[in-house]
């Protein structure tokens, strides 16, 4: 056989191979939305809304990494709106009471850390389920964030950090460089390191990963401090953006976190999803969101349209994973 038959053969068993693969759907549904939208509206295709989009998605697609790995171990975190806000408005205050950039920055990411510790310790250690854990965590760093701020907004940040939310690096938001760094660590996790089988692993079968001698409860907590990570990350940037540090940011952001998760075509129950999924769920959101504002829809219509995409997302999932 020649070499160019050969060449055909290998191109047709790989996009084969893409097709067959969860996200492919996604994929598939993300563009059919686009090429809906640029029909409806003329401004969607513009690099200046293209460009709107990406700095929009960053804020959802980091924290949708950190609920990923969350996820995939059969795990869930509703507390990462809330420590968006705990993490920009503790930043905020110590930059505007004379504290450095690094040291305000340095520890709106330990907040992030310290909250997802506490949360996979409460998991492991007093067998609390997730969904109380992080419900638990979600109330009291939404309150903490009040408390500390009296439930005023911290202003006047110095512009240096206002660059995170704000600025460029040639014509891409650096929001959008920071997530693409974020994507491309948690693609490495997953796929290159030991510690993406043990993720995989606790999702598929928990009782089989104990077994194996890998060290279960101690993987759980990393996970949940990655997630408390990058929901840290995304409120240093929402708070830069905002030039302020907000105690009602972040509000809902769990929500979108998870519809883009599962929009990606991970299974909620664990085990099941990819990296790159998420990221395509993430752009599903922010996609329709943009297409919904430029057919002037209002807020709350929006919110009724999100929930049916979801539902629609998990029923087809379901139906799927029932039909193997």
């Amino acid at each position: 056989m020649n070499q160019p038959n050969v060449a055909f053969e290998k191109g047709v068993k790989n996009l084969k191979g893409l097709l067959e693969k969860r996200e492919a759907g996604a994929l598939l549904g993300l563009l059919l939305m686009c090429i809906a939208i640029s029909f409806i509206s003329d401004f969607f295709f513009t690099f200046s809304n293209l460009i709107n989009i990406a700095r929009q998605v960053s804020l959802n697609a980091i924290i949708a990494v950190g609920m990923t790995l969350v996820i995939l171990t059969g795990g869930i975190d509703l507390s990462v709106g809330s420590i968006v806000a705990l993490s920009g408005t503790v930043a905020a205050s110590l930059m505007v009471n004379g504290h450095s950039l690094w040291v305000g920055i340095l520890a709106g990411l330990a907040i992030g850390i310290v909250a997802g510790l506490i949360n996979g310790l409460t998991i492991t250690r007093f067998k609390v389920p997730p969904i109380i854990t992080t419900l638990a965590m979600m109330t009291a760093a939404r309150g903490i964030a009040l408390v500390y701020t009296n439930g005023y907004p911290i202003s006047n940040l110095p512009e240096s950090f206002v660059f995170l939310g704000r600025g460029y690096l040639g014509p891409i938001p650096v929001p959008a460089i920071v997530m693409i760094v974020v994507y491309v660590l948690g693609y490495i996790l997953l796929t290159q390191m030991k510690i993406g089988r043990y993720i995989y692993g606790l999702g598929g079968n928990e009782e089989a990963v104990h077994l194996s001698g890998i060290n279960v409860n101690r993987t759980k907590i990393l996970v949940y401090m990655l997630c408390g990570l990058a929901s840290a990350i995304s409120g240093l940037i929402l708070a830069s953006r905002l030039n302020s540090g907000q105690p009602l940011a972040g509000t809902g952001f769990e929500m979108d976190a998870i519809a883009a998760v599962v929009l990606g075509g991970a299974s909620i129950s664990g085990g099941e999803g990819t990296i790159a999924g998420t990221l395509i769920g993430a752009l599903i959101i922010n996609v329709l969101n943009n297409g919904l504002n430029l057919m002037n829809v209002n807020p709350y219509s929006q919110m009724i349209v999100k929930g049916l995409v979801l539902a629609a997302a998990v029923a087809i999932r379901t139906r799927k994973g029932k039909a193997k």
